[in-house]
C-alpha cells in the first residue's frame, strides 16, 4: 500500500470509532466510558446493525466486564469496529422496511398506533422487551395520538452505508 493509501485507512478506522464513540456516548449518562450492558442492542441499531437477539446476547457476552452488567468503551470500540467492518448484520433497505409497515397496516391507514406495535414487536420472532418498545415509542409514535405515521418515520430507522 502506498502512503496515501495508509493514510485513507487510518482516516476510515478514525471516522468508525468516532462514530461507535459518538453512538457509546449517548448511552454513558455518567460520562464515565460505560453504559449499562443492556444498551448494547439499541447502540447496535442505532449504528445500523439488526442483530437477533441471539446475536446481541454475543456481543454481550464478549464485551460485558466480568459480569458486572457494565459495558466499557475501550472494550466496545474494537468489537463493535470488526461488526461493521464485517457488514455483520446489514442494514435494512427503506423500501423493505416501508414494505413490512404496509403488511402490518391491513386498513392502509397510513399509520399504526402504539398498542398495535407492541403487539407486533413483542409477540412476534425476535421480541423486542418492554424498555425496547418504550423506547421505541417514545421516539418515533407521535406524541398526542401515539400512532407511528411509518412513511415519515422510515429514515430514521434505516442506515446507509458509508456513515
Amino acid at each position: 500500500m502506498t502512503e496515501g493509501a495508509d493514510d485513507a485507512v487510518v482516516s476510515e478506522d478514525n471516522l468508525l470509532h468516532k462514530k461507535i464513540t459518538d453512538a457509546f456516548q449517548v448511552f454513558d449518562t455518567n460520562n464515565n466510558s460505560s453504559v449499562d450492558v443492556k444498551d448494547t442492542g439499541t447502540i447496535m441499531y442505532s449504528l445500523g446493525c439488526f442483530p437477533s437477539q441471539k446475536d446481541i446476547g454475543e456481543l454481550k457476552a464478549e464485551v460485558e466486564d466480568n459480569n458486572t452488567g457494565i459495558v466499557f468503551l475501550d472494550k466496545f470500540v474494537p468489537a463493535m469496529t470488526k461488526v461493521l467492518q464485517e457488514n455483520k448484520f446489514p442494514p435494512i433497505s427503506e423500501d423493505v422496511l416501508l414494505q413490512a409497515f404496509e403488511v402490518l397496516d391491513r386498513e392502509q391507514k397510513g399509520y399504526l398506533d402504539s398498542e398495535e406495535m407492541i403487539e407486533y414487536m413483542t409477540k412476534e420472532g425476535d421480541a423486542f422487551t418492554e424498555e425496547e418498545m418504550t423506547e421505541m415509542l417514545s421516539a418515533l409514535a407521535d406524541n398526542e395520538e401515539k400512532f407511528i405515521y411509518y412513511k415519515d418515520v422510515i429514515s430514521e430507522l434505516v442506515f446507509e452505508p458509508g456513515m
